[in-house]
């Protein structure tokens, strides 16, 4: 568990300063919810947390140094407790909350805190989560529970209304910029990583490593398939599905925010190198169709994380692209 990674992310600061300001006045959180799309670090602030809490030392948490520290560096803390999905698993099990429960009610190991952490807590199924209800509204003694959700409508109020809410936001531009530029090594624009982001450094970072261009390139190859109907939509579909879909669907709407520019300014696009030049009738009609598919992409983007059948979703909303491109 590297927990110190999160020292290392600026836009962190507030969080981790608001953690230690609860410490110092006694009143360390029994029960933490870290709100944040993906990217911004909810995963190093949550491994922070557990190690803020674990840490020995009293003047420097979480000090990397101490035992409980390389413990849990090794992943063998035995008062560290996860809960995750499972392998190929759409939510978490209620045996598996049932299990962190029996554990978090035991003595510590060490003396010290006992630490629950639940990651990709929207994905609690209703068994699970009432399960947990109990637990969460008093955890016991030296007892601190962390989970991470994004910011979705799935996870139950109940769960909610028993933690400190932490929400993770994306950083402004400039200071993502700068970090970006620093922990890469590289100088170039990371306008277009960020955007295609939703803003969070971390994963523009990964975007830009593993091929934005790319992703690009492919995406605008599918576009022009579509509107010449050279793609068979059931396919496309299949294909996005195994492939990272929320990234895809994002990619649509920058690229389509960039048409609907380009059509109200009359003017070029960094979207497309085609000038608009409809008639005044014609362009509102087209962009009224614009519009519309940007609301079904952020629709489908915000229920992407809940049960619904990803495929013939994706299948919709390559249908209705078709009057975007006309």
């Amino acid at each position: 568990m590297d927990f110190l990674r999160a020292e290392s992310l600026p836009w962190l600061d507030d969080a981790l300063e608001r953690i230690r300001r609860a410490a110092a006045s006694g009143r360390l959180p029994h029960s933490l919810l870290i709100l944040s799309a993906p990217g911004l670090g909810a995963t190093q602030l949550a491994a922070w947390t557990c190690a803020f809490a674990l840490c020995e030392r009293s003047d420097r948490r979480p000090c990397g140094e101490c035992a409980a520290c390389t413990l849990l560096r090794a992943d063998s803390h035995p008062d560290m407790h996860a809960v995750r999905l499972e392998e190929d698993a759409q939510q978490i099990k209620v045996d598996q909350v049932r299990g962190l429960i029996e554990v978090l009610v035991q003595k510590s190991f060490r003396g010290g805190y006992k630490v629950g952490l639940i990651e990709d807590a929207e994905t609690l199924n209703m068994n699970g989560a009432n399960a947990f209800l109990k637990t969460l509204e008093e955890p016991g003694g030296n007892t601190m529970l962390i989970l991470t959700a994004a910011r979705s409508h799935r996870l139950p109020a109940t769960v909610a209304s028993r933690c400190l809410r932490l929400v993770l936001r994306a950083p402004d531009p400039a200071l993502a910029r700068a970090w970006l530029s620093a922990e890469s090594g590289a100088a170039g624009s990371w306008d277009a990583a960020l955007a295609l982001a939703g803003g969070a450094p971390l994963l523009a970072l990964e975007l830009q490593t593993t091929g934005l261009a790319q992703l690009d390139a492919e995406m605008r190859d599918c576009l022009a398939r579509l509107g010449a109907g050279t793609i068979d939509l059931t396919i496309l579909a299949d294909r996005w599905v195994r492939s990272d879909p929320v990234l895809r669907v994002r990619w649509l709407e920058n690229w389509v925010t960039g048409r609907i520019v380009a059509g109200l300014a009359g003017d070029g696009s960094s979207e497309s190198a085609e000038r608009v030049r409809l008639p005044g009738d014609l362009l509102k009609a087209k962009i009224r169709a614009q519009y519309a598919f940007l609301d079904a992409a952020r629709e489908h983007r915000r229920l992407a994380s809940t049960g619904m059948n990803q495929q013939l979703a994706l299948e919709m909303l390559l249908l209705r692209s078709r009057s975007a491109l006309s």
